[in-house]
C-alpha cells in the first residue's frame, strides 16, 4: 500500500483526469433508473460488456418492475444465462421488482438505505445508482478503484470501506462527482492489475507505484 498522497498532488491528478475526459460515463447500458439498478446488480462478478450484451434485448421488453414480473424468473434467465451467477441474480431481480411494485409504487427509491434494502443491491450498487442517475457524489469502490487507490496513493485503505472514506476525505469536492468513474476507467484501461500501462499513463510522475513498467 502506497502512502496517502497530499492535497496538491491529488488536485493535480484529478485536474489531468478532468482535462483528458471532462464527463466520464459509466459503461453499463440502461434506459431509466430501474434498468440501471438491474444492470448494476447483474454486473457483480461480470464484465460490463457481458452485461450489456445480455440486457439489450431484455430492456426492450422489461424496462419497468411490473414488466419484469410479467416476464417471470424463467423468462429473465433466458436473457441473462450468459452472465455469471445468473440463477441467483434472476431470483434477486424478480424479488426486487416485486418489492418496488408493492412498496414503492413501481418507483426506485433514492436513499442509500432504501436501495440497499432491495435484494441483490449492496452498498457499491447503491452508490453507482445514486451517482449515475441522481448525480450524488457517492463513491462506488470496486476492484479497479481499490487497486488504483492503493497502488498510486490517491485513496489508500485496507478494505473497500476505508478506500471509500479516503476518496471522500482526500479528493477535492469539485472532483467528487466524477471521481469514481475516473478511477474505474483508469484502472480498467491503464492501471491494469497484471500489466499496468505506465509508459502512457498521464499521472505516472505523480504516482507512488514502485514497480512502474516504462
Amino acid at each position: 500500500m502506497a502512502k496517502q498522497l497530499d492535497y496538491h498532488t491529488i488536485r493535480e491528478i484529478f485536474t489531468r483526469f478532468q482535462q483528458a475526459d471532462p464527463e466520464p460515463r459509466g459503461e453499463l447500458e440502461h434506459v431509466n433508473v430501474y434498468t440501471l439498478v438491474v444492470a448494476v446488480a447483474l454486473s457483480a462478478q461480470a464484465t460490463d460488456a457481458g452485461v450489456n450484451k445480455a440486457t439489450r434485448a431484455l430492456f426492450k421488453i422489461a424496462d419497468t418492475p411490473q414488466k419484469m414480473l410479467d416476464l417471470g424468473e424463467e423468462g429473465l434467465i433466458e436473457h441473462i444465462k450468459t452472465i455469471g451467477l445468473f440463477r441467483q441474480k434472476a431470483k434477486n431481480v424478480i424479488k426486487m421488482s416485486r418489492i418496488l411494485v408493492e412498496d414503492y409504487g413501481g418507483e426506485v427509491p433514492n436513499s442509500r438505505a432504501a436501495l440497499q434494502s432491495l435484494p441483490g443491491v449492496g452498498r457499491k450498487t447503491a452508490n453507482v445508482v445514486l451517482n449515475m442517475w441522481w448525480r450524488y457524489p457517492a463513491q462506488a469502490v470496486d476492484t479497479h478503484i481499490f487497486r488504483v487507490g492503493n497502488r498510486t496513493g490517491i485513496c489508500t485503505g485496507k478494505d473497500v470501506d476505508a478506500v471509500e472514506r479516503a476518496i471522500e476525505d482526500n479528493i477535492p469536492v469539485d472532483f467528487q462527482l466524477h471521481a469514481h468513474h475516473w478511477l474505474i476507467l483508469h484502472g480498467r484501461y491503464h492501471c491494469k492489475a497484471r500489466k499496468p500501462q505506465c509508459g502512457t499513463c498521464l499521472i505516472r510522475d505523480l504516482c507512488q507505484f514502485e514497480d512502474k513498467t516504462l
